[in-house]
Parts: structure tokens; sequence; C-alpha cells
């Protein structure tokens, strides 16, 4: 065994709060890292720290000694403002501007023994008090950090400047560089924050992190924010109906399965009521869609009250609507409220438009349900990636795909560009399709699908992407929770953060009637 092998088993590390017997080892230890900045606090300031707020203070001990330690408090920020003291807002230690009311974590010290630097004792701090900082529901940790390193460099830079070197990594200081990589961004300089600093020319950086779970008022106990959504999907059959209420016996069945699970979402395929189109002209597919045409609204009407008396969203798929001499194919948002909304899909396929004569709808919108901010694209839109740019700009989280494909590779063409939509608007996408013949229907006999949920790719989501998905070519069901916090957290500290690393000083999607 090696020599490190031995040191590392040596150590008995465990985090924990301080307790006022801990205060001779905080004393070594400050005493050591500030012995130009008047060294440790003193027993009776430590002993106040405690007293008033002793969830904020914290240390790792390694084998019963302490090693490092993070000294925190609770202010209403707005009292204090950017340009504050520290020794003001700490009250000279005291902590007496505690306030277990306030909004704000206030950082007042970190510290770690010298023998244990390198240990990254430090980032397991910071980690503490964001923990803190989430279980209190407070928006944001704020603390004045020290840049040691200007002191080598005011001659030839301001802090501006050198704080931007430090930020671009041309740069290193020993506490800012730390507090950079640990998610805090600088909000402003402070001058004479700590007058006797003379490393940092008693310049400071105001420090800056944000709690993304912040939440500004207490939750409604009715029709607050849900972090968890149930998501269903149908892999519906295509098969022979004899009548309209045929069709919509069928739909109500799969209506009422998923509201008995509780699902917030079912959604239908694009072109579900396709087996009406048997009672028309085959011999003109285009005339044949335009008499499919006259049951949309009868459809969505019947749908919309189901979402209403199931409790349930439903994703009516989508369906031919004409008007004013123009075809087109829609898909319907039927809300548990009553309320109806419409995406008309924006890009026909050639087959579409050969064989019926669709036509692409002209606008786009994300749209607001009781469980979140959703959007819809049918089929062939998910194959152009602006489009759902342009929704995640508008704050959509869930997309819903409804489509049709009659082959595996077509089928694969939405699958692949759904799973990259996940990624690059990270966001969840849910498509579904239908299975099954409809013989004698001209231009739409056979389909090919596979239902699934994808996800975006990072370590809090499936490692594949997908969350859930069917049998291919068997009519079934998908039923999935999506954990919402999961989107809000890899956005603000994903592995990779699309939508925040996007250049749009060289490039952005823009809808152009905007």
């Amino acid at each position: 065994m090696s020599e490190q092998d031995t040191n590392t088993e040596e150590h008995r590390l465990r985090l924990r709060h301080l307790r006022l017997e801990d205060y001779p080892d905080v004393k070594h230890i400050m005493d050591a890292v500030y012995p130009d900045l008047g060294g440790a606090w003193t027993r009776k300031q430590f002993s106040a720290q405690l007293n008033r707020f002793a969830e904020g203070q914290i240390c790792i001990e390694d084998n019963g000694r302490v090693v490092a330690g993070a000294i925190s408090m609770i202010v209403d920020y707005d009292r204090y403002g950017d340009r504050h003291k520290y020794d003001d807002i700490i009250g000279n230690g005291y902590l007496t501007n505690h306030d277990p009311n306030g909004d704000v974590l206030y950082g007042v010290d970190i510290f770690v023994d010298p023998e244990y630097r390198g240990m990254r004792l430090g980032r397991r701090l910071y980690d503490a008090r964001k923990e803190l900082c989430r279980n209190l529901n407070l928006r944001a940790i704020v603390a004045g950090g020290r840049m040691p390193g200007y002191r080598s460099h005011a001659s030839e830079m301001k802090p501006e400047e050198y704080i931007d070197l430090v930020r671009r990594r041309e740069i290193y200081d020993p506490i800012l560089s730390f507090q950079l990589a640990n998610d805090f961004h600088v909000r402003r300089v402070i001058t004479a924050y700590l007058p006797e600093d003379q490393d940092s020319e008693a310049f400071a950086t105001l420090l800056q992190w944000d709690n993304i779970f912040y939440e500004s008022k207490r939750a409604s106990l009715i029709g607050g924010r849900k972090s968890t959504v149930r998501v269903s999907t149908v892999q519906w059959q295509m098969r022979r109906v004899t009548n309209f209420e045929d069709l919509m016996s069928n739909i109500e069945f799969f209506v009422d399965a998923m509201a008995g699970y509780n699902a917030d979402f079912i959604v239908f395929p694009e072109l579900f009521n396709a087996p009406l189109l048997a009672q028309f002209n085959q011999e003109d597919p285009a005339e044949a869609m335009r008499g499919l045409a006259q049951y949309t609204t009868e459809i969505a009407d019947a749908m919309s009250r189901m979402a209403v008396s199931y409790n349930i969203n439903i994703i009516a798929g989508s369906m031919p609507v004409y008007d004013d001499s123009t075809l087109y194919n829609v898909a319907y948002l039927c809300r548990r409220d009553g309320t109806m909304d419409t995406h008309y899909k924006l890009h026909a396929t050639p087959d579409e438009r050969f064989f019926w004569g669709v036509q692409g709808g002209n606008s786009l919108k994300a749209f607001d349900t009781d469980v979140g901010r959703i959007g819809i694209l049918v089929c062939y839109d998910v194959e152009f990636p602006e489009a759902c740019r342009l929704l995640a700009d508008q704050g959509m989280e869930i997309l819903f795909v409804p489509f049709w494909t009659d082959t595996k590779n077509a089928y694969l063409r939405v699958r692949r560009c759904a799973q990259a939509r996940a990624i690059e608007n990270e966001c969840y996408v849910a498509i579904t399709g239908s299975v099954g013949n409809l013989p004698r229907v001209e231009n739409i006999e056979i389909q090919y699908s596979q239902a699934a949920v994808f996800s975006p790719s990072d370590f809090a989501f499936p490692h594949d992407g997908i969350v859930s998905e069917t049998t291919p070519n068997t009519e079934m069901t998908v039923v999935v929770d999506l954990d919402m916090d999961k989107l809000t957290q890899l956005r603000a500290e994903g592995s990779v953060q699309n939508a925040r690393d996007r250049r749009l000083d060289l490039y952005r999607v823009q809808w152009l009637e905007d």
C-alpha cells in the first residue's frame, strides 16, 4: 500500500455544526490564516455567533478536530445595499444584524487549516452553505470577497480589469478564483470594504450565488406549481370504425384510463381520427381529407368536455381543418379548465402537400397550463430546430410531438430530432404515433410508431436520455413522472448549459413578425 493510500485512510472527515467547545480549534486556524488581519474571533464573538444563528455555523472535523469552518448570518439585504462595510454588516463579529426574517444568507467567513489545503474542504463548506440557503428558502448567498493577488497588479490595472482576467483564467487569485469556481458571480467592486486588507488594496468583490429554487412567497396550498408532472402518451391503434360514436368511444377509453392514473397530460397521435376517412371517396385523397375535416370541430369539442370531466389536459393529436379554401393540419390543446388552444402544423411534408394539399400554419407560441408551460410541434415540425428554439425562448418546459409515420426510417427522423431538441433546449419531449393498418384508405394505409418520452442528457436524468418508451408497433400507453426541478437545476448548474451559453452576441433565432 502506498504512503498516499495510508494517509487517506487516516482521515475521518465529518461535516457538522460548530459548537462552543470548538473554539480552541477555530482560534488556531484563524490565527494561522489571518495573521495580518487581526487573527481569530474572540471567544465572546464566537459564542454570540452560535447563539444568534447556530444553523449557519458549520465546520468540518477530522478525527474530532475542527479543520475548516464557515460563519454565516441572515440579513434583509435591502437594508444594507451593495456599498456596505464588512464590520458594519456583521456587527463587529457579534452578528447583531442577523435577521431570521431576512432574504439573503450572508457569508461572514470561511477558513481552512493551512495543513488541509488542497483537500477541497472549502468546496464542501460552500456546498453546505448552498444547501442551507435552499432549505431556508433564501433567495441568494452574498459575501464580500478579498482579492489577495491584486496587490502585485494594482500598478498596472484597475480592480475591474483584474477581476475580468481572473474570470478568464489569465490570472489566478487564491480567493476570487475559488469563489468563481463555486458558481458565484461578481456584482460589483467595493472600496474600503476591509480597510486593513493591504493585499487587496482595501478593494473587495461583492459576490452572489442565486438560489434557483427560491420561492418569493409561500406556495399556495391549492393550485401551486407542481414539481412533478405526470405525462401519458397513447400509441394509437389505427382500426376501422363504423361511425363517429365508435371513434369517440375508443378515445374516451384512453382518457378515462389515464385519468385513473392521475395523469396531468394525455397526448394522442397526429391524424388519430383517420379511421373516419374510410367513408369518403378514396379515389380523391384530397377530397377525402376535406371530408374528414367536417368532423374536427365536433371531435375537438367532445375532447374538451372530456378534459374537464376527467380532469386531465388533452393534446388532441392533430386533425384536418378546412378554412377559407385552405386545408391545415391542426393540433388541439384541451385544458382541464375548459379552455382550448391550437397549433397549426408549420411544415407540411411533400406528401401532405401533394396528396392532400395541406398548407403550413403561420404562428407559433408556447401554451400556459395549470402545471407549466408547454409547446406542441406536429411531426415534421420537430425536424426544424428553429421552431423548438423559439418555444424554449418563451419558457417551454415540456414539448409534445404527435406524429404519423409509415416506415421505420421516417419514424427515426422524428425520434432522433426529438431527442436533439430535448438536449438543445433543456426540456422534456414526449412523442407518440399510431400503429397498425387502415386497408383501403388511400395514402395512410400503414403506420410505424414507438412512443417515447425524452429528457436532457446529464447526470440527473437517464443515462441515455430516454425516460420511457413503448414496444414498437403495439397499441399501448406510457405513463411517466417528470421532475421539473431537475430542469431548473440543469439550466443553472448542469454539466453543459445550452441556453446560458448560446452566443447571442453572434447569432439568434427570431420570428420574423416580432
